[in-house]
């Protein structure tokens, strides 16, 4: 592997950490699945590509996550005030963005962003190393850093408890007259609005946006979140943030290596699929084998 591919794979790894990151507090704090993701990434990327061409990327960044915000807020809309179930309301609230998202776009399929200005247009020629600069990663190691920080800070303060006992027992935390309506709104509405930063980080990155491309974004922060709570762990919930954002840029490292090996990209989704199994029954297997050490002890 090249210096080159090796840093461009870390990158990519850290733009979908925040990907990660925003689909665990859906799964994990609330333990609700949320299918809108799909959708919210695209909003991200077509409002920060519409900016960018605009002349604004930074507004571009802002008005993504805006957009993500109200999609989880009418997911959440949709389970908590109409009674439709989590795994339904996110779907019906994806289908309605793809159209929306087209809008947004202008009902351009694909947006083009070469020789524009990004976020990434003042730093990206610095902090060179063998000729091969590393300024964008820098810029997104410091934006994943902020992130996982701020979410962290936000998890410790008395809302941010609330949103974790919603998830850990709803029945008690209702019972403690806290809304546990407005507590699942408010973490459909932190989940997208961060899956939508993304998006709209990703665009500018790649310098392109295509409004099909989030098709398969929950199962890629599944595998994130997976991956790293099977290598670091789970305990701690600094911790937990940092094993999304490690499993995000093996699970890059994996596909890289994937495609050196030939894996065709058409094959791409079903080998995120088999890791994502895998992962899932490691600790199932770890268990197996140590009951049959104990068995075979014995004996």
């Amino acid at each position: 592997m090249s210096l080159i591919t090796f840093i461009g794979t870390i990158e990519q790894g850290l733009i979908f950490a925040i990907l990660g990151i925003g689909l665990f507090i859906a799964f994990r704090i609330l333990n609700l699945p949320d299918l809108t993701v799909d959708g919210s990434f695209v909003t991200g990327l077509a409002y920060s590509c519409v900016w960018t061409v605009a002349g604004n990327p930074v507004m571009g960044i802002v008005m993504g996550c805006i957009g993500g915000i109200v999609a989880g807020i009418v997911t959440g809309i949709l389970h908590t005030k109409l009674k439709i179930h989590e795994i339904l309301a996110g779907i019906i609230t994806m289908i309605g963005l793809y159209s929306i998202n087209l809008m947004i776009m202008k009902n351009q399929p694909s947006i083009f962003l070469f020789d524009m200005q990004t976020i990434f247009t003042f730093i990206q020629n610095k902090f060179s190393i063998q000729g091969i600069f590393l300024g964008k990663m820098i810029l997104l190691f410091i934006i994943v850093a902020i992130l996982v920080g701020l979410i962290f800070i936000f998890l410790k303060t008395q809302i941010g408890l609330s949103l974790r006992a919603t998830g850990d027992n709803e029945a008690m935390v209702r019972s403690s007259s806290i809304n546990t309506d407005a507590m699942k709104i408010l973490g459909f509405a932190l989940c997208n609005g961060i899956v939508a930063l993304s998006g709209a980080i990703y665009a500018q990155y790649n310098e392109s946006g295509n409004h099909d491309v989030g098709t398969g974004m929950l199962v890629l922060a599944l595998a994130s979140i997976i991956i790293g709570e099977t290598v670091v762990g789970k305990r701690g919930m600094l911790r937990h943030l940092i094993a999304v954002v490690i499993g995000s840029i093996i699970y890059r490292f994996m596909i890289t290596f994937a495609f050196q090996l030939g894996l065709p990209a058409t094959n791409l989704k079903l080998f995120t699929s088999t890791v994502v199994v895998t992962a899932l029954a490691i600790p199932h297997i770890k268990s197996y084998i140590q009951k049959w050490r104990k068995r075979y002890a014995r004996n």
